[in-house]
C-alpha cells in the first residue's frame, strides 16, 4: 500500500502546492501513522513515504514536538472521545502548542518522587507544586501535567496525568537562560491552579502508566528529525554537505576523513534502527526500550557531529557569532548558515555557536544518558535492577 500512498500524496500535492498547516493537517499527512480522522493508520514505511515526498515538495510540516510527538500519542492512548476532539485537531494544525510539565527541581530523572500535588475538590482538581526544565512553558497553550493525587500510595501509584490550559491563574513561568544563550527552558510555579475535572487523563492514579508512554515517544520524537531536536538541519542534511566538501579534497587530514566516514556509518545504522522502533510504535501502539537505545545513539552522534563540524571550520567555529561565507568551505555554509535558534526568540549567540553549545543538553534532556543505559540494562539485557 505504500505505493498507493505515496500517490494519494502526490496527488494532493499538485492540487495543494503551498499548503497551510491546516490544510495538512486535514488531509492527514501531519501525522499519517495517527488513525482515520486525523491521520491514515500507515505503517512506517507509508509514513517514510509521505515525509519524503513532503520534503521533495519542500514543503514543512508544523512546528509543533511536544504536542504532535508526545501529547498526542498519549491522548490517542488514553483519551476520551471529547478530549481527542478538543485537543487532537488543533495540535496537528499547529493550533495550540504544548509543554511538558514533568521534572521537578528533586524529581528529575527519579521522576516517581515528584511532590506537585493535585486535590479535587467538586468539578476541579487544585494543583500546587514546581516544575523545572520545561520547553517554552512560556508560550505554551497547554502542558502534560503529573501531579500526585494520592499521598499514601506507593510513589508510582499515586501519580495522575493531566491535561493542563496553560493561561489559567496561578501559574507562572520564568524562563532560563542557558549556556548558548537561549532561554527556552523555563521553570513553572503552580499556585492554587484550578483545573477542570475533565482535565484527567486516563483514570486517577494512572499517571505513571502514561507517562512511561509519553517518555518512550518522547524518546522516538527527540532521536528523529532535526539534528538538535527537530530543530536546524537534519544529521543528514549536514552529513550531505560535509561529503560535498571530503569530495572536493576539504579534509586535509587523514583523521578527519575518518571521523567523517565514520559518523556517515552511525547515520546510516540509526536510520534503520529508527526503522525498527517506529514499526514496533506501529505494531504495539507504543515504543519499546529499543527508543532508549536511539535515543542514546543518536545524542552521542549529534555531538560527535557538531565537533568534527567545528575542526572543519578551523578559527571561525570558536568565534562566538554566526560564521559568515567566508569563514566556511562552501558545501558546509549552505547547512551552517541556516539559523538553527529559529523560533526561540533573539536570545540565541548565532547559528553555530548557539547550536553547538546547545548540544551538550542532548544526552541530558528527554532522560539522561545514564538513565537510558539503565533501561537498556535491565529490560533488553536483564541485569539486576539498579539498586533503590
Amino acid at each position: 500500500m505504500t505505493g498507493d500512498l505515496r500517490a494519494g500524496v502526490r496527488q494532493w500535492l499538485a492540487a495543494h502546492p503551498s499548503p497551510t498547516d491546516t490544510e495538512l493537517a486535514t488531509a492527514g499527512w501531519v501525522a499519517p501513522q495517527w488513525p482515520a480522522p486525523w491521520g491514515h493508520g500507515a505503517t512506517p514505511a507509508e509514513s517514510v513515504a509521505v515525509e519524503e515526498e513532503l520534503l521533495a515538495a519542500g514543503v514543512r510540516l508544523p512546528d509543533n514536538p511536544i504536542g504532535i510527538g508526545w501529547a498526542g500519542p498519549t491522548i490517542l492512548a488514553a483519551g476520551t472521545d471529547s478530549q481527542k476532539a478538543r485537543h487532537l485537531g488543533p495540535i496537528l494544525s499547529n493550533g495550540d502548542h504544548w509543554c511538558q510539565l514533568f521534572s521537578e527541581p528533586d524529581a528529575g530523572s527519579d521522576l516517581a518522587s515528584l511532590r506537585t500535588t493535585a486535590v479535587r475538590d467538586g468539578d476541579e482538581w487544585v494543583v500546587d507544586g514546581q516544575k523545572i526544565w520545561t520547553t517554552d512553558a512560556d508560550s505554551a497553550d497547554f502542558g502534560i501535567l503529573l501531579a500526585r493525587t494520592d499521598p499514601a500510595a506507593p510513589a508510582h501509584r499515586g501519580i495522575s496525568y493531566f491535561l493542563c490550559p496553560m493561561g489559567i491563574p496561578g501559574i507562572e513561568a520564568r524562563p532560563i537562560r542557558e549556556m548558548s544563550g537561549g532561554s527556552h527552558f523555563c521553570e513553572v510555579f503552580l499556585t492554587d491552579v484550578h483545573i477542570p475535572a475533565d482535565a484527567l487523563l486516563g483514570d486517577v492514579g494512572d499517571g505513571w502508566r502514561l507517562a512511561t508512554l509519553t517518555l518512550g515517544n518522547e524518546r522516538v520524537s527527540l532521536s528523529h528529525g532535526g539534528l538538535l531536536w527537530g530543530m536546524g538541519p537534519t544529521g543528514g542534511e549536514v552529513l550531505a554537505a560535509l561529503a560535498a566538501v571530503a569530495r572536493a579534497g576539504g579534509f586535509d587530514h587523514p583523521g578527519l576523513r575518518q571521523r567523517f566516514a565514520r559518523l556517515y556509518t552511525e547515520s546510516f545504522v540509526l536510520e534503520r534502527l529508527g526503522e525498527q522502533v517506529r514499526a514496533a510504535v506501529a505494531r504495539d501502539g507504543r515504543p519499546g526500550p529499543e527508543a532508549s537505545l536511539e535515543k542514546l545513539l543518536s545524542d552521542q552522534h549529534g555531538q560527535r557531529l557538531y565537533d568534527l563540524l567545528f575542526d572543519v571550520s578551523g578559527p571561525a567555529g570558536v568565534a562566538g557569532v554566526g560564521p559568515g561565507p567566508s569563514a566556511w568551505p562552501a558545501p558546509v555554509a549552505a547547512v551552517a548558515g541556516e539559523p538553527l535558534g529559529a523560533g526561540l526568540g533573539a536570545h540565541h549567540q548565532g547559528p553555530w555557536p548557539w547550536g553547538a553549545l546547545f548540544s551538550r543538553a542532548l544526552t541530558i534532556g528527554g532522560g539522561t544518558t545514564e538513565v537510558q543505559r539503565n533501561i537498556l540494562a535491565e529490560r533488553v539485557l536483564g541485569l539486576p535492577r539498579e539498586p533503590r
